[in-house]
Order: structure tokens, then sequence, then C-alpha cells
């Protein structure tokens, strides 16, 4: 009698779940079963890949791995990045796959799906050659604001060393006249600032050797301060192009993707910046000068940049080792779309599995 309740418990459970999963893929399947679920993409290497209307990359691979998960057929058809958004807004398409980046603006037109990729903004640029290195060298403000640090602090210590020690210590003091015994002192405070103490028996009065001592301390915070310093300011990358950072973007011709989170970005930042439709002609535009930066996402730069390097193009182009202005991507369905949350889930569920993983380390490594 107890296995016959529990076996009718069983069967009970199964038709509660199988009904439950009706429901939550009826409106899904009514939708699909007249006609195809139009999906909306923008060509978008590496996440969306047109090679002759076989579509590939990131955003493909999940999707194709969503619509196996729900059962559903699909037909893609491609859109520029602002015509993609309008589609799905309109109703035109039921689900735009691309790279959409998830903001504020967009979930007020579309509805947007979880995460399924974190990135950042970055900066790419055109290398310069040797002399126009040597001069970024020579020109840059940090090399002048460190050489005057040391000069300063080797000044102070050697001028306090040598109110106390010139007239007695003949050692560190060798030279006859007062100018020769002035530059032994900044030498003196300069090798304390670049190298560490000198050893203090080399002083003949108490306050010397006390000062040498506090000294000995204050030096080795000093030098490490200022490698540190140095070895930012001298970066390769840094040394190659007069961008240090975002803050020089107002001060250069910088080029950006229209109706893009990049521009958007600037336009708050109050850059000015050349939109352009094609992302080739504007790496282009970079790579012949007539733009001295390019604010992109930090993967679809890096991408574009190795394969064009690999066909012999962009071979002075690099991207600057900067993060900023973090983001995540997303899929668009209409607003207030009844599949999200099953979209959701399936998403959620192939981001867990390691070919998803295989499939990220295959178009942008690890």
């Amino acid at each position: 009698m107890l296995h016959l309740k529990f076996n009718l418990r069983l069967t009970l459970t199964g038709l509660f779940l199988l009904a439950l999963l009706l429901f939550f893929a009826y409106p899904l399947s009514a939708q699909t079963a007249k006609r195809k679920v139009r999906v909306a993409t923008y060509n978008f290497p590496p996440f969306v890949i047109n090679d002759n209307d076989q579509f590939s990359g990131i955003s493909i691979y999940l999707w194709d791995k969503i619509a196996e998960q729900l059962g559903l057929d699909y037909s893609i058809e491609q859109y520029k990045l602002k015509e993609m958004l309008e589609a799905v807004a309109q109703g035109k398409a039921d689900v735009a796959v691309s790279c959409l980046s998830i903001t504020q603006e967009r979930e007020k037109i579309v509805d947007l799906s979880h995460s399924f990729y974190e990135t950042h903004l970055a900066i790419a640029v055109k290398q310069h050659g040797f002399l126009q290195t040597l001069k970024n060298f020579f020109y840059n403000k940090r090399l002048f604001i460190v050489l005057g640090i040391v000069v300063g602090v080797a000044a102070l210590i050697g001028g306090i060393l040598y109110s106390l020690e010139h007239n007695i210590n003949d050692k560190l003091y060798s030279m006859k006249n007062k100018g020769g015994k002035l530059m032994e002192a900044f030498i003196a405070g300069l090798l304390f600032v670049t190298s560490g103490p000198i050893r203090y028996y080399e002083f003949k009065t108490l306050s010397g050797r006390i000062l040498t001592a506090f000294l000995a301390v204050g030096s080795t915070v000093m030098i490490a301060s200022i490698t540190a310093l140095l070895a930012s300011t001298f970066t390769l990358d840094q040394m190659h192009s007069k961008i240090t950072g975002p803050q020089d973007l107002a001060k250069v011709k910088v080029g950006v993707m229209e109706a893009s989170t990049s521009f958007e970005y600037l336009q708050e930042q109050g850059i000015n910046s050349r939109t352009f439709s094609d992302r080739q002609e504007l790496l282009a535009a970079l790579d012949d000068g007539r733009m001295d930066a390019v604010v992109g996402d930090d993967a679809v730069l890096k991408y574009k940049i190795k394969a064009g390097q690999a066909e012999g193009r962009y071979e002075t182009l690099s991207v600057l080792p900067f993060v900023f202005e973090k983001q995540n991507y997303g899929f668009a369905l209409p607003d207030e779309s009844p599949h999200l949350e099953m979209l959701n889930q399936a998403l959620l569920f192939v981001r867990d599995t390691p070919e998803w993983k295989v499939e990220i380390v295959k178009y942008i490594g690890k």
C-alpha cells in the first residue's frame, strides 16, 4: 500500500512538472509554430562574423545553443547597429544577437538579457617610429617631475650634510674651493636618493651620523617610489604613443564607431570624436594617420588588429593597457517580452558549460 502511494505521488509530481513546462514553453512555441524566430544581428567580430552569409562567432554560438535548448528554428538577418535595435523595438525581429552593451538607455526601448560577456573600453594607437619615440621621451612631463624631485631632495640632503661636515670632514669634502665642496655635497645627496645611504662612520659629527641613520630608512622608501614612478612613466606602450591614458583623448583626434557605447562615453567626457560606420575604415584611418587614437571594445580591437596583422596590415597598431568604462554584453528582445525568462535560463545554462569557455578561448584567448 505504501509502495502504491509512493508511485502515485511520483506520477502526480511528474504530471505537475510537465504541465509547468508546457505552461512556460507555450508562448514561445505558439509563436514559432507559424514561422521561424527572426534573429537580427550586427556584424561585430569576434562576436558575430559574417562570411558570405554564413554566421559564426561567440554570440552566434551562444544563440545556437540557446535555440537548441529551447527547440527553436530561426533565420538570421544582418543589420547595422542602430537599425538592429530598431528592428527589435518595432517588432520586425524577435531577438537581437550580437554584443549589445547593457545600458539604461537601451533598456527603455527593449528587454535585455542577462550578461553573457564582461568587457571594457580600450584605446588603440599607432606606434611611433624611433625619432618620434625619442622625442616623446624627452618631452615627457612626468620625466621632468621625477627629475625635479630627485634634484630637489638631493640638494636638500646634501646641503644639510654640508653644513654639518664641510669644515671637519676632509674625506667627504676634499675639494679646496667652496664650489667643489658644494658639488661634492650634491653628489652625496644624490647618492642618498638613488642608491641608498653612505656608511654612517664616514661622518665625523654625531648630528651627521644620526641624520644618516634616519635617512637610511627614508632613502629606501624614496628609491622604491622613484623606481615605480619611472617604470609607470616609461612603459614601452607609453614611449611609443603620446597618449598616456583616457585623460589624453581630449588632446588628440579620436575615432569611434557610431551609435556605440564608446561614442556615448566620449560624449559624456566632453571629448570630440569622429564617427565611422565601418570598423575596417576606422582602423584604416588610425593606420594612415588620420586619427591619433581609436576607442572601442577591448576584445574587438585586439581581435581586429590581430587579424589585420596576420594579413600584413595594421603592423604598427596596438591596444594600450588601460582598463576603463567596464560594460556587459547581452541579447535584446521586444519590450515586455514573455520569453525573456526562458532565454535567460537557457543562456545561464550554456554559460556554465565547458564548451562555452573553450569557445571564448578560441576567439579571444585566455
